[in-house]
């Protein structure tokens, strides 16, 4: 029986950056070890997690995020906090489990604070910024969907190397509009569907070949490109 078709805002970019890069990466499992910048990224992600649940201190080389851990983790701040939640969705929009047999896609919240009908979205980023709002808008259907009583989301990228209160991209979604923002995303969501029914990822070489895919495999690793 084939599995049923679920993807992630993650997946999507891959996908979009190279079909074969994305499969072997993400569906076959078949690349070299995770690169520094990303083993950070995932200690990042960890730490703050810890820190705004009260769970242990930001570590000496993280100090300097504590900044955010008090704007957004605050215990005088209103509403409910949630951390690193995992949302599911269907493909009606409608919550489901995580594994479930009906998922269609996923995503995690970094940072969630629900107060009434309305709700702050945080997603950390690591690296350079690059705005991409179908992230933040990925992740407020899905909260929408988990959360009825939301009517508004105001969702946010923290850019940490910035290491300013300014540096955040905000994207405000509303429950009676967010679906104008579906239709393009769809169209990237079935390609990937087609590509998983016909097996077909071919490769799109690019600037990322020569020092950063970690698919070995494939004929263009190492080789530049424009």
């Amino acid at each position: 029986m084939a599995k049923t078709f679920a993807w992630s805002y993650s997946k999507a970019k891959n996908y979009l950056t190279c079909a074969k890069r994305y499969y072997e990466v993400d569906i076959a499992k078949n690349f070299a070890d995770s690169t520094e910048q990303l083993l950070w990224g995932n200690e990042v992600h960890k730490a703050l997690a810890d820190a705004c649940t009260g769970k242990t201190p930001l570590p000496a080389s993280m100090k300097d995020y504590q900044i955010w851990v008090d704007r957004y983790a605050g215990t005088d701040l209103p509403g409910q906090l949630l951390v690193e939640q995992q949302y599911a969705i269907t493909r009606d929009f409608r919550p489901t489990q995580w594994f479930a047999g009906n998922v269609w896609f996923r995503s995690v919240c970094d940072l969630l604070r629900i107060d009434g009908p309305v709700a702050r979205s945080v997603d950390w980023k690591t690296g350079k910024p690059i705005h991409d709002s179908r992230q933040l808008m990925l992740s407020a259907q899905c909260v929408f969907a988990h959360h009825p009583q939301v009517k508004r989301i105001y969702t946010e990228f923290v850019w940490l190397k910035e290491n300013d209160l300014a540096a955040v991209t905000p994207e405000v979604f509303n429950r009676d509009t967010i679906v104008r923002e579906w239709p393009p995303v769809l169209e990237i969501a079935k390609e990937m569907e087609h590509a998983a029914a016909t097996m077909n990822y071919p490769p799109k070489p690019g600037k990322l070949c020569a020092r950063y895919c970690p698919v070995l495999s494939c004929t263009f690793h190492g080789k530049r490109h424009s």
